[in-house]
Parts: structure tokens; sequence; C-alpha cells
């Protein structure tokens, strides 16, 4: 209860003090009393307002008076004696008025009333530093977790940026290290060129030491050889001279006998035709004889003579071979060639490897490995086939000329077992309107071999050529279409093979009748090596060795044989370069002008710098001739 009135006491001083300075802007309080005199009057109608006013929980207290040192009596702070003078002089004046005790109960509300608002601004107080609390915890959080993604994040980054780190120090360790190969690599191939230069130079040398050593001992031969030889053409010489006498004696007394006994040996026959002949002419009745027996020989001859070229033109016409065929190896009637087959037979299988030349299996044909590996098979699968009974299937050869077509198909026939006929395209249209009998002739002709022919018709498409071209004439067609017939179904008897330098332009009938297609290109290098070195020993190397006959021996003499002189691989290797684009017949009369050419030297000797010079002729030949064929097309 003090502690209630002294606050209340305060309050009233303070509302005294406020009551006497209403005049004035210093009012702290609610309240506003004009003064003690009119509080009756006005009491009832203040009272209601102060409560409203201090029912406000929401009303915030005005902030304090400012404190003005308007009068000289005031202190330093501010502080004016004289308002609470009137505080006092005031509360006496409520003690002694007759409604202190209602102004004290208001009063003692008014202190409870601001005591619940300072409780409830306690409490908002309390909420809104719980709020802070709550925002102050959330915004920690966030920074935390704000501070955690970018710990986070410089973590990734440290972590990317030490990865870098470590592939450049890799890369450059790497680089280190391949330079460092790279510099060991050099160093070791330096080394190494060193180590074969030294060897090469031991090497070079030794072989010069020995060049040498083998140029004194040749030398010593030759001195040696030339002394012997001159010793021996003395002691020849010699005995030449001692023999030449004696020989020269033989030689006169054998050609005097000779010439005496011809001369007697036609004395005798003279003496004998005169004997006959004064005896004929001296009697009648023998030379009558004479005459007549003459002239019925010279009738019986002729009547003979013309007898027998009917009756052999008919056995041709049955028997012979067919006037179209240019080469078979059947010969031209049915007996004649028995003994050379059989013969070539017997050698055959005796000696089964004379026939390859070269191990290529095909003699004097050079082919592409791809090439001569299908024409075997075809070969062995022709050769069944005809074992077999079964149908030949017929083949067409084509491309540029001179590349071994001709030879192909002479040599298939012959590894393939059957007999062989070739003739050309070319044939057939000089003989008019007996074109067709010649070819049914020749298609029964080949029919009658009993191992099995190969016709092999070359430049094909002369005859064999599209059926509307304009220029094909009646006789033309007809034989196509003969030919055509006689090839309409699989034969047993014969393998229709066709060489020609335009596939394009056979009919395509003939096409279709095809069953194996066969492209011959031109050699390769390693190709024009092989045929190099085949006609180098054909035309060079066998030049001269062959026999002769004793009278040719007599009349010519016998063939110079040539001499080969420092003609290695090398050099051929090189011309088989330089002839790019010849063919397998270029190629073998390459070989046949250097033969003419090491006839037409002094000596007879080929060496490098005579078969550069021919083949370097030959390619420009080959070249000029290209350049013309290419002027005339355009």
């Amino acid at each position: 209860m003090a502690k209630t009135y002294t606050a209340g006491f305060v309050s009233a001083i303070a509302t005294a003090t406020a009551l006497s300075n209403s005049n004035h802007s210093y009012a702290d309080g609610p309240f506003n009393f004009s003064t003690f005199s009119n509080l009756p009057s006005s009491s009832s109608s203040n009272v209601p307002e102060h409560s409203s006013t201090s029912s406000d929980p929401n009303s915030t207290p005005p902030p304090p008076p400012k404190v003005s040192n308007n009068h000289p009596r005031t202190t330093s702070a501010g502080f004016d004696p004289e308002a609470l003078e009137r505080g006092v002089k005031a509360l006496k004046d409520i003690s002694n008025s007759p409604h202190a005790k209602k102004v004290f109960d208001i009063i003692k509300k008014q202190e409870e009333t601001k005591t619940t608002e300072l409780a409830a601004k306690v409490a908002e107080f309390k909420q809104m530093q719980a709020q802070h609390e709550t925002e102050r915890q959330r915004i920690i959080y966030d920074e935390q977790k704000k501070l955690a993604q970018h710990q986070a994040q410089t973590k990734s980054q440290m972590a990317k940026y030490e990865d870098e780190l470590a592939r450049k120090r890799m890369q450059a360790e790497n680089e280190y290290h391949r330079s460092r190969n790279q510099e060991l690599v050099k160093l070791q191939e330096e080394s190494s060129i060193r180590q074969e230069q030294a060897r090469r130079a031991t090497e070079e040398q030794i072989q010069a030491q020995r060049r040498q050593t083998e140029r004194e001992k040749a030398e010593i031969e030759r001195e040696t050889i030339r002394v012997r030889a001159m010793a021996e053409a003395e002691g020849r010489a010699h005995e030449a001279k001692l023999s030449e006498e004696v020989n020269r004696r033989m030689l006169v007394d054998r050609a005097n006998a000779e010439r005496e006994k011809w001369i007697s040996a036609i004395n005798t026959t003279f003496d004998h035709i005169g004997g006959g002949l004064k005896a004929i002419l001296t009697d009648q009745n023998k030379l009558v004889v004479a005459v007549g027996g003459v002239t019925a020989l010279a009738a019986g001859i002729y009547t003979t003579r013309e007898g027998a070229r009917v009756i052999w033109g008919y056995v041709d016409r049955i028997l012979g071979q067919p006037s179209l065929i240019r080469e078979s190896s059947r010969g031209k009637y049915p007996w004649s060639g028995m003994f050379s087959r059989t013969m070539s037979s017997l050698s055959q299988r005796t000696n089964p490897g004379s026939a390859s030349k070269n191990g290529n299996g095909f003699g004097d044909v050079i082919l592409h490995p791809s090439l001569n590996k299908r024409i075997e098979q075809l070969a062995s699968a022709t050769a069944n086939t005809k074992a077999h009974q079964a149908p030949f299937r017929n083949m067409l050869f084509y491309g540029p000329p001179g590349t071994g077509k001709t030879m192909a198909a002479r040599e298939l026939a012959r590894k393939s077992g059957l007999d062989y006929a070739l003739m050309t395209g070319g044939d057939v249209a000089p003989l008019g309107s007996q074109a067709v009998t010649k070819i049914h002739q020749l298609f029964d002709w080949s029919k009658k071999s009993k191992r099995g022919l190969l016709l092999f018709i070359d430049e094909a498409d002369a005859f064999l050529c599209e059926r509307n071209k304009t220029y094909m004439s009646e006789a033309q067609r007809s034989a196509l279409n003969a030919l055509l017939f006689r090839t309409g179904d699989q034969s047993k008897d014969i393998v229709l093979a066709l060489a020609t330098n335009r596939p394009g332009d056979l009919d395509s009938a003939v096409a279709d009748r095809i069953d194996e297609v066969l492209e011959f290109p031109l050699p390769g290098e390693q190709e024009r090596f092989k045929l190099l070195k085949l006609y180098l020993d054909k035309y060079i190397a066998q030049a001269g060795s062959r026999k002769s006959g004793f009278f040719q021996e007599l009349f010519k003499g016998k063939p110079q044989t040539i001499e080969i002189k420092g003609l290695t691989d090398d050099i051929i290797k090189e011309a088989a370069a330089k002839t790019d684009g010849f063919s397998g017949r270029e190629i073998a009369k390459l070989m046949a002008s250097v033969q003419a050419a090491v006839y037409g030297s002094e000596n007879c000797v080929l060496d490098p710098s005579l078969f550069r010079e021919v083949v370097d002729y030959k390619v420009a030949e080959h070249q000029q001739r290209r350049k013309l064929a290419g002027s005339d097309k355009a």
C-alpha cells in the first residue's frame, strides 16, 4: 500500500505539474485538467475520454517532452523547480478539494492501466524477441547453408583445379619423357649410323684389299695363260708346218682320183645313151615302139594325175580339214600326225615338267597370277567335264592385242586333254554364200574328235558383230545365224572359245552363249620382267645353239653365238619398269630388235649399253605410236 500511495503521490504531483502547465506544450500524460476550480464541472466529461485512451493497447506513449531552459532559474540539465512547486501546490489543493478521493481512484486506475499496458508491451516485446530469435536462427541457418554450398563449390573448384594441375603435370612429364625418349632414339640412331658407317668403311677396305688381291691373282693367271698359249701356239704351228705338206699331197691325190672317177662315169653314161639312140633311130620298128611307149606313158601319167586329183578332192572334202581352220593339233587327215601325237604324249608322260619352261605351267605364256590360276582352274574343270561326259562351257577372251589370248587357249586345250583348232573371223566374210556351208562343215569336222575339241575363233567380232549393223552383208548374217544354230545347246564335243579386242561389238545372242569371261590385261611390271627374261633366253641365249644339217653347215655356215656380258637382273628390271604399257607381243618384238642389234654389231656381244639403247628406242617408238593412234581417234 505504501508503494501504491507513493506512486499515486508522484502521479498526482505530475498531474498537478501538467495542470499547471496546461497553457504550455510540456504536458506529460493523457489527462488534461484545466484548473482545480473547474474540476467538478469537467470531471464527468473528461474521465471517459481518458479511460478510452488508456484502454487502447496498441497506443504508443508520446515521446518525452523536451526540456527548455527559458528561465534563468533552471539548471544546466533543464530541470525547472517551478513545476515541482506548482505540483506541490496542486497536491495541496487536491487534498483540500472535496473530490480528492475520486482523483486518487482515477490515479490508481490509471496506474493499473499503465501496469497492464506495460505487461502487454513486455509480452509483445518477448514475442518480438522470439520472432527476432527465430528470424536470426533462420538467417544463421541460411548463412550456414550458403556457407556449406560455397565451401562445397570451393572444394569442387579446388578439386578441379588440383585435377587440372595434376593433368598438366602429367602432360608435362609425358612430354618430357617423350622428348627424352626421342633424344635417346636419336642418339641410338646416330650411334647405329656411326657403327654402320664404320662397318661399311671396314668392309670397303676389306673388299678393296680383296679386289686388289684378285686383280693381282688374275694378272698372274693371265700371264701364265698367255705364256702357256704362246708355247702351245708355237708347238701347233710347228706341227702344222710338218703336216701341211702331207695333207696337201693327200688332198691333191684325192681330188685327182675323184675327177677321174666322175669323168669315166660321164663318158660311160653318154656312150650308153648314144648307143641306144643310134639303135632306135636306125631301126624303124624300135622307133615306132619307142614313140608309142612315150605317148602312152604321157597319157597314162596325165590320166592318173587328173583322176588322183578328183579322187583326192573327194577324199579331202569327206576326211580332210575344213578350209576355215588355220591351225590344228589334229592334223589335216585322221591318219596324219598320229606318230607325232604318240611321241608327244609319251614325252609328256615320261617328262611332265618339259611342257612348263618357266614354272608357270603355260610354257611361253606369262600371265597375271590371278588370271593364271583362273585358267588352270578352267583347264582342270574342262578335263573333269570330259571325263564325266558333261556338257562343256564356252569362253570369251578379251583384252588388248598381243596379251597372249591365242597362246593361252592353245595351252588350255593341251592341259585339259582336248584337241585344238584355230580360225579367224576375217576368213568368213570373203566366202560369201559359201560361208554357211563352211560353218556347218567346220562343226561337223569338230564333232569327229574323240578327245573333244577346243574351237578358238580369233578376231570374233569380224563376223559375230551385231546383226543390225548397216554394213553387214546378208551372207555374214547367214553365217552368224548358222553359228548360233550350231551353238544353241550345250555341246559335249566342242568348247567354243572366242577372242576379241572389242567385246561390246559382239551380238547379244553370241554373248548369251558365253559361260566364262576372261580379261587379258596388259602385263604388269613383274610379268614384263618374266617376259623379258623368257625372250632373252629364247632370242639371245639360245640363238645359234640349234643344230643344223650337214648341207646347211656346208653352204651357209654355222650360225654365230651371241655372248652376253654384264646383263644382270637389275638391268632387266629397269627395262621392265620402262616398258610400261607394252604387250607380250611388243616385248617379244623388243627382244627380236635386241637380237638384230647384236647381230649388227662388230663383235656380236650384248652388253648393258646396247641393251639400254635398244630399249629406249623401242619405248620412244611405242609412245610415238600411241600418240599417232590418239590423234587418229581424235
